[in-house]
């Protein structure tokens, strides 16, 4: 028997007497109260700063400043797939109040691994499916760095001879692989953006009802914070034609009030709603584990392969560039996983 095994089995021999009916915890209710505007302010503020900047005229950050946020957000994604979704549902799924047979199976990567095939496959069929609509009006569409590269508009248009002579360059050989196209494309944000709001509507939800509150507080202002930077850098740079620039700012709006939507839900039913309990652990893990695998999905292909490998302009940048761009993800990661210690 594992270790992980020895400490579920532990937590169950132990945590029997909360497996009935029981509440989440009520203390600070006044400031529990509060923290829906806090969290609303904290998340608004971090997606909206880039969107604005990219957007606005009377709000422009640098480059830098902007460049800093794109890949420190990407590594807050990266670090939550792993240090705080894919733990908790381990967890969960695993937890003292199911039945035996969730010890016996870590049903938690299961479901982690159908979600990345499910993002991978869905966006396998919008891209097809897009590719064959261009090319039946007569339209080749190509673009470096797949996804939400920043320097990657969806509606730029391509002739044969243009496609022949970017394939001559050696440096952009692999890159004209990784076409895209704009069901792909939008598909990719969706699928991001659903695995944020799954992730912080149950941020809220636990926040509502979690005894250590005060310290998870501050643990998710600065998380919502440093993740909306992630999404919103990612949302400015969609490469969409301005008439559809209302997605993007949907997609901003979604995110600011997804967590504080939780927190209002996990408020009004606090009384009932049994954190401990199986139904709370199966939906909470289920949850998790299907963010986890999006996250993991989103980070590693998009992040890592898109933004990087297969990104002609950053593989011509100079070695200080790269270095700077990976120092800021692993700062973004290494924070992160730092405050999991208390979420």
């Amino acid at each position: 028997m594992t270790d992980i095994q020895n400490r579920i089995l532990s937590r169950r021999n132990n945590g029997g007497g909360l497996c009935g009916d029981g509440s989440g915890a009520d203390t600070f209710f006044p400031l529990r109260v509060a923290s829906i505007f806090i969290i609303l302010i904290a998340s608004l503020i971090g997606a909206l700063l880039p969107f604005l900047s990219h957007r606005s005229t009377w709000l422009k950050l640098s480059p830098a400043v902007y460049g800093f946020a794109k890949y420190f957000g990407s590594g807050v994604i990266i670090a939550t797939a792993f240090m705080n979704l894919l733990d908790s549902a381990i967890f969960e799924l695993q937890g003292p109040c199911l039945d035996s047979q969730w010890v016996e199976y870590p049903y938690a990567l299961v479901f982690t691994l159908l979600s990345i095939f499910a993002s991978f496959i869905l966006e396998i069929v919008a891209f097809r499916w897009g590719s064959t609509r261009l090319v039946s009006i007569g339209v080749t569409h190509v673009s470096y760095g797949h996804g939400m590269s920043s320097h990657t508009p969806c509606d730029s248009e391509f002739n044969k001879s243009d496609v022949e002579k970017l394939t001559s360059d050696s440096a952009s050989v692999i890159a004209t692989n990784f076409a895209v196209d704009p069901a792909a494309h939008l598909l990719g944000i969706a699928i991001m953006e659903f695995g944020i709001l799954l992730h912080s509507v149950l941020i809220g939800l636990t926040l509502a009802v979690a005894a250590d509150f005060k310290i998870l507080l501050l643990v998710i202002v600065f998380h919502q914070a440093f993740e909306g930077l992630a999404i919103g850098s990612r949302l400015a740079h969609m490469g969409l034609p301005k008439k559809y620039t209302y997605v993007a700012i949907i997609g901003v709006l979604l995110y600011g009030i997804a967590a504080p939507v939780g927190l209002a839900v996990g408020l009004a039913v606090h009384s009932i709603y049994n954190p401990f309990g199986a139904t709370a652990s199966l939906v909470s893990g289920i949850f998790n584990s299907i963010s986890a695998g999006i996250f993991i999905y989103t980070g590693l292909v998009r992040f890592f392969a898109h933004d990087f490998l297969f990104s002609k302009e950053m593989m011509n940048s100079s070695n200080g560039k790269i270095i700077y761009t990976i120092g800021c993800m692993l700062l973004g990661c290494g924070i992160t996983a730092v405050l999991s210690r208390w979420s």
